[in-house]
């Protein structure tokens, strides 16, 4: 099995503002080159996309056989209250993506935040009987937990067969994210690991240009994209990195990076610890947009669309009037978005937060920015 996986979270959209509008043309061109170069492995869940992230893979595998690719869904435990939940979604699934079986499976996101799905309810359980019945071949888990509540989690379920992993050099020495300390946990545990935003939510693939430089200088070939992808992909017990692609021109860079994987030198890994360092000077929220906060607010901020206008605004360093901020107006004159100031502190956005950003917090520095800075 090729090591690439095409992670169907930030699939094309025929209107950008809607997750649910995919463009099923585009998704199909992608599986499709996807395929032709021998890659098989297809990472879907249940919210992607509103719930259409699993339909467009349907769609687009439709005329293949259930042999030549490998589908990997999730449980959406942080959306499960009670028991008899969880057969009904887990055969919705099934319909959603065309198959009878699923290759893997997971428990999407084991973190305090999600215990009511997994722990109140014994979701596992069912799974489990699932697997016995050959309904799922291997069974793991996503976590954006510490490393400690990981290797608590293993304890209790010492069986399963992988993990996955927000994996990154950015995050890799990280307080916070832990990546280095939740990857030598699964290490501990010999699991197989599935690395999740390799690319930080796209923030590596462009970084801030001084940071581009350093990697210009030390190789004018390298691009920030092929040095992130080949950190992870030459971790021991990596077996599979999935890169949530939204265009057809990344599909062909990185099935281009993953054809000519190298493993890193000395210099490039000393290049890395250069540039990472410089990023973590300059960078202000570490937001991944994975979107898991937005349903939470109250009063509609599109917190990882304003976190993204921030830190591009911080990152430019411009004291004067910036083209954020004129589509930051632009963004606040739609009536169904919240502006920063509309924040009321409720903290419901923290709870669902796998990188435990201050999210209240970081939205007055956002009204400083983006609405009270002069024009």
């Amino acid at each position: 099995m090729k090591k690439m996986g095409f992670g169907l979270m930030r699939l094309p959209q025929t209107d950008k503002d809607k997750p649910e509008t995919i463009n099923q043309e585009q998704v199909n061109k992608m599986i499709e080159l996807f395929l032709e170069k021998g890659y098989t492995y297809f990472d879907t869940a249940y919210p992607y996309h509103n719930g259409k992230s699993e339909i467009a893979l349907k769609e687009a595998l439709k005329n293949h056989h259930r042999e030549s690719y490998i589908v990997a869904d999730k449980l959406p435990i942080f959306a499960i209250t009670k028991e008899e939940e969880v057969e009904p979604i887990f055969k919705e699934q099934l319909e959603r993506c065309g198959v009878e079986y699923f290759d893997y499976y997971l428990l999407h996101n084991i973190s305090p935040f999600s215990e009511a799905g997994y722990i109140d309810v014994d979701s596992y359980k069912f799974l489990k009987q699932q697997k016995d019945a050959g309904k799922i071949k291997k069974l793991g888990f996503s976590s954006h937990g510490d490393a400690k509540y990981i290797e608590k989690y293993l304890q209790k379920y010492p069986d399963m067969d992988f993990i996955q992993l927000q994996i990154n050099y950015l995050d890799w020495e990280s307080q916070t994210i832990e990546s280095k300390k939740c990857y030598e946990v699964a290490k501990k545990h010999d699991l197989e690991v599935i690395v999740m935003e390799p690319l930080k939510g796209g923030f590596l693939a462009n970084i801030p240009e001084d940071a581009n430089d350093l990697i210009k200088k030390f190789n004018p070939t390298l691009t920030p994209v092929e040095l992130a992808l080949r950190f992870v992909a030459n971790l021991d017990n990596v077996f599979m990195v999935l890169c949530g692609v939204s265009s057809y021109k990344q599909m062909e860079e990185n099935i281009e990076i993953f054809e000519n994987m190298q493993p890193l030198s000395k210099e490039e890994l000393d290049l890395i610890k250069q540039v990472s360092e410089l990023i973590n000077s300059k960078i202000t929220v570490p937001c991944t947009k994975c979107n898991y906060c937005i349903n939470e607010c109250p009063v509609n901020i599109n917190i990882p669309y304003v976190f993204d206008l921030y830190n591009s605004e911080k990152l430019l360093n411009e004291d004067g009037f910036t083209t954020y901020q004129v589509t930051y107006i632009n963004y606040m004159k739609n009536k169904k978005n919240g502006p920063a100031s509309a924040c009321i502190d409720c903290g419901k956005c923290v709870e669902k937060c796998p990188q435990q950003i201050n999210i209240p917090q970081v939205m007055k520095d956002v009204v400083e920015s983006l609405e009270n800075k002069p024009m």
